[in-house]
């Protein structure tokens, strides 16, 4: 048995299996869930956002204005049942020779990408609405896909809709933000969370509306969809749900999203130290035209030069209870990656590319986080504050990339 004292804010959170070695199998079969913490002094009081949310015992036909969504990509068999590249030759085309002829894994596939899109463990769902103001909880579940979510209108509709309706960002893995946030598009790395509010109240009834994805179907590197790469096939993976608006039921006395005043926070103190990280790929030695054969996580010399570490490496990262550390995390790879410390929330400190300023989080990005998007090409600094003893691990949420095997303990002493 496991007791968790649940001290952190209220927030979104989930959990799911976490197996050394085919997490990524087992959250694929299903494996994982919503665990959302309520109340305390960094929540807001019940009838100032939309709700109510799904309850155990609920009655049924409840209507409800507070909706958890994980978003997945899954492929399927024609008898329904879920399907999983069963190896290398589906992600590269690779057919061999493999292990022990060479040291390219047969059953590895560096990503993972389905052609379904699920919501809910539904495949494309439809989902009644009303004019009103709801809260989403959105979660991006899939196995290596980043989501670049957007609500678009059917253009065909008599009275039409906005083209674009926006989201309002009111909070992430952390909590809530210091203020809310208004975006027309929303990017999510697997992992990753967005607390968000939806105004439909001036959709006209019998609107349809569609919850749409131009993130790729491959590896994301950052950039934009049209122009630094092909967004999601819009006949699959770039459908994601359809809203039906009907009528209203009841009046929507929620606040406004641009009206909130949002729990403020502590901002973490000055670090004690600093840690300098890198994410590095593993090319084959005999085959070099091949992709890559392993993903690590590691430090970097002396030099600035990258020294890559596998699981079994002895622990590098030790941090003191009770200390605040920032984590230069430096990415030496042709891959965005979701780095995801355990036990801890962080704030995002900055990123920088090697000979330009230094950036400031994206406005989404403040306040408290677990997960962090690490670009290419660039160094992604984070601070945390390590208040628990023990063993932990930090890792990359593209679960093929953890599982083969960008993940390292670390130690809380």
């Amino acid at each position: 048995m496991y007791q968790y004292p649940n001290r952190e804010r209220a927030s979104t959170f989930w959990f799911h299996d976490h197996a050394l070695g085919v997490t990524r199998l087992n959250v694929y079969a299903g494996l994982a869930g919503f665990y959302l913490l309520r109340g305390g002094p960094a929540d807001l009081p019940e009838g100032v956002l939309p709700g109510p949310a799904p309850r155990l015992g609920d009655p049924p036909g409840q209507s409800y204005h507070e909706i958890p969504l994980v978003i997945q990509d899954r492929a399927f068999h024609a008898d329904g049942s879920l399907h999983y590249p069963a190896g290398r030759a589906a992600f590269d085309g690779f057919a061999g020779p493999y292990v022990p002829h060479s040291d390219i894994p047969p059953i590895w596939n560096p990503e993972c990408f389905g052609n379904t899109m699920v919501v809910n463990g539904r495949t494309w769902p439809v989902l009644p609405i009303e004019p009103r103001r709801y809260r989403f909880r959105l979660l991006n579940g899939c196995n290596s896909r980043y989501l670049m979510l957007k609500i678009v209108a059917n253009s065909s509709a008599r009275r039409p809709a906005p083209a674009v309706l926006p989201f309002w960002q009111l909070g992430n893995e952390g909590g809530f933000l210091p203020a809310p946030v208004r975006r027309e598009q929303v990017l999510t790395s697997p992992a990753e969370r967005a607390d968000v509010i939806v105004d439909f109240t001036h959709v006209p009834v019998g609107t349809s509306l569609y919850l749409i994805n131009e993130g790729p179907d491959k590896a994301f590197g950052g950039g934009k969809p049209g122009t630094d790469f092909a967004p999601a096939d819009p006949a699959t993976t770039g459908q994601v749900m359809k809203f039906v608006v009907g009528p209203l039921t009841a009046p929507d006395t929620s606040v406004p999203p641009d009206q909130l005043t949002l729990p403020q926070f502590d901002p973490l103190p000055a670090a004690d130290r600093t840690r300098r990280l890198s994410l590095s790929e593993k090319t084959s030695a005999s085959l070099p035209h091949v992709g890559p054969r392993g993903l690590l996580l590691g430090t970097l010399s002396a030099t600035g030069k990258p020294v890559p570490m596998r699981w079994d490496d002895p622990v590098t990262e030790n941090p003191a209870v009770g200390t605040t550390e920032v984590w230069e995390i430096h990415n030496f790879t042709a891959d965005a990656h979701p780095i995801h410390i355990h036990e801890v929330q962080f704030q995002v400190v900055d990123r920088q590319r090697s000979g330009h300023p230094a950036q400031p989080p994206e406005p989404c990005e403040r306040g408290l986080k677990d997960t962090v998007v690490a670009y290419p090409g660039m160094v992604t600094r984070v601070k945390a504050r390590f208040d628990r003893r023990g063993r932990y691990v930090w890792h990359c949420h593209m679960l093929e990339h953890e599982d083969n095997e960008m993940m390292r303990p670390y130690l809380v002493v």
